[in-house]
């Protein structure tokens, strides 16, 4: 339904004014010509939409982080590259960008975080995926500790920190290889699990299938698992899940 159509019936009494602002909330989006970006996402989801910036025109990132800098007052970006951060940053000086995982983003200052996160890595090498969920948890308002290089080929390692770990509302699990963490981490807690194959291993390793396919099979319970490498979109689910478990489902869009 068109804005117009919206208030004319508002007008006409035809719609209530409640009503008319749950259609305008879910059904917002600005028209760019190459993008139609989604300015109703934060009001529906509670998560204002994201920027993936790999393979995105200069001409194209820069205008996007612009209008969504200007509706939210920050902005992150996913996979970005070290050119598109000092294209960013250029117009945006408060810009951050991260290396190791790609993540590029203007933050507003003091924000409140809540809750627990644990993001578990099997090894150094799964660091760059699990900061894109660490960062992401806390972009969106949630409290992150990291514990890395706890993979089982030591697990004394991860037995040092289990009560740490277990004290979180959500364990985002981070491994390549044969992926075996998410399991074994799964069979120690109580609360979900989200884990993240990486594509971190030798050949027959198959670029994170083998890790996948683990922890897919996995026969400990309470685990979900995202696609190889996608670290954002553990730290979403992670931070769902944490805005649950802190606030209840009625509040769960703050």
């Amino acid at each position: 339904m068109e804005i117009q159509q919206i208030l004319e019936q508002v007008r006409d009494g035809e719609l209530s004014v409640e009503h008319a602002q749950k259609l305008l909330q879910e059904e917002r989006y600005e028209e760019m010509g190459y993008a139609k970006l989604d300015t109703g996402r934060k009001a529906r989801t509670g998560f204002a939409e994201v920027i993936y910036c790999s393979n995105k025109a200069d001409e194209h990132l820069l205008p996007i982080v612009e209008r969504l800098y200007q509706e939210e007052g920050e902005v992150l970006g996913t996979r970005a590259s070290a050119h598109q951060y000092e294209l960013v940053k250029a117009r945006f000086p408060q810009t951050c960008y991260d290396p190791v995982s790609g993540i590029l983003k203007i933050e507003k200052k003091n924000k409140k975080r809540i809750g627990r996160i644990a993001v578990c890595t099997a090894g150094t090498a799964d660091i760059g995926v699990a900061e894109e969920a660490a960062q992401t948890a806390e972009y969106f308002g949630s409290n992150v500790e990291r514990f890395y290089d706890v993979g089982v080929s030591g697990m004394h390692r991860l037995m040092s920190k289990a009560e740490q770990i277990r004290s979180a509302n959500c364990i985002v699990a981070v491994a390549g290889m044969e992926g075996a963490l998410a399991s074994v981490i799964g069979g120690l807690v109580s609360c979900p699990v989200i884990a993240v194959p990486t594509s971190v291993g030798y050949g027959a390793s198959f670029h994170g299938l083998s890790a996948l396919l683990t922890m897919i099979n996995s026969c400990a319970n309470g685990i979900a698992v995202v696609n190889i490498d996608n670290g954002y979109g553990a730290g979403y689910i992670a931070t769902q899940i944490n805005r649950l478990a802190v606030l209840g489902p009625e509040q769960k869009r703050e």
